[in-house]
């Protein structure tokens, strides 16, 4: 058992590395195919596939009565998306921040952390609330496009960097992009199942694991992304994803929990953990327009504060979403 558990641990590490290096392809050629920045292809295209595990876990959580959970997991989510994810990705390869983009994209994730928090405070998120949200959501994708398209960056039709080759077609792009999401499903699942088993066997709590193991789980496609992405070269991909990502937990996801089970969110989050996601979030925009890149030292705290802050959950006993 032990031996099979170690096989799917080492097995989803090597599918996440190669999904997202699926993933990364399909979404620079999608990116050339249809004349849009690699930016707005990772903050559309591949976070909204990359947040498919905190869509099934809110709306799960909705249907089983249990909102909080979902909740917990955005709020979650979105600390990890900034704090490890966007500092794992600065500290392999800095990333050079354009100005149009990040004041467009950053903002927007400010303003829709901003709402959330408003509809969080006053009260229950209702179902008119996810609908508003929704629409939001919709009406800024739909202006982004315009916008990219208008714009037609053409610095993002320069040659590949190495290693990354152009797609012949938009149905290659296309059949890349959901390859690479579906290989990163399925190496997040080998992977957090393998060490809930090596957990075990080691005598490791369920408590600890859920805490540690299963949080992570939901994360792993994002992280692995941005792994391959920086490594490629392709920092724009990784920053996008952790826009994206975060844009769409708030105003797809919160909306898809609410329209399933309209929810409070608890004390217990409104307390800490949801002003500390705002926290983050305008510093990660803070350090996106200083001299519009994320240095190796912003990436560095970025990842000490993630350590204190999951120490601090432990030491408080409870982790947002489990």
């Amino acid at each position: 058992m032990t031996f099979l558990a170690l096989c799917m641990v080492v097995g989803g590490l090597l599918l996440l590395l190669f999904g997202g290096e699926i993933l990364l392809r399909g979404a620079v050629s999608l990116a050339r195919c249809l004349g849009l920045s690699s930016l707005l292809i990772g903050m559309t295209v591949v976070a909204a596939a990359t947040s498919m595990p905190e869509l099934v876990v809110a709306v799960a959580s909705g249907l089983r009565g249990a909102p909080d959970i979902g909740v917990g997991n955005v709020i979650g989510s979105n600390i990890a998306n900034i704090l490890l994810i966007l500092g794992v990705a600065a500290l392999l390869y800095p990333m050079e921040t354009r100005p149009h983009n990040v004041l467009r994209d950053g903002l927007a994730m400010i303003a829709s952390t901003a709402l959330f928090i408003v509809f969080a405070v006053s009260g229950a998120v209702g179902r008119v609330d996810a609908t508003l949200m929704l629409a939001l959501l919709i009406a800024y994708l739909a202006y982004s496009y315009r916008r990219d398209r208008k714009l037609n960056n053409k610095a993002e039709a320069a040659p590949a960097p190495e290693g990354i080759r152009l797609c012949a077609s938009m149905p290659v792009s296309l059949l890349f992009v959901v390859g690479g999401v579906g290989v990163l499903v399925v190496g997040s699942k080998l992977l957090v199942d393998g060490a809930v088993d090596l957990a075990r066997a080691a005598g490791v709590s369920e408590a600890v694991i859920g805490l540690t193991l299963v949080a992570v789980g939901t994360s792993l496609p994002e992280l692995a992304t941005a792994v391959v992405a920086s490594f490629r070269r392709h920092p724009e991909v990784a920053l996008g994803n952790v826009l994206g990502s975060n844009l769409f937990n708030i105003m797809a996801i919160i909306p898809a929990l609410a329209l399933t089970t309209p929810f409070t969110v608890t004390p217990e989050l409104l307390d800490f953990d949801v002003w500390f996601m705002a926290g983050v979030t305008v510093v990660a925009f803070a350090a996106m327009v200083t001299g519009w890149r994320i240095g190796r030292g912003e990436a560095g705290a970025f990842l000490v504060a993630y350590v204190l802050y999951i120490g601090l959950l432990f030491k408080n006993g409870h982790i947002p979403g489990v």
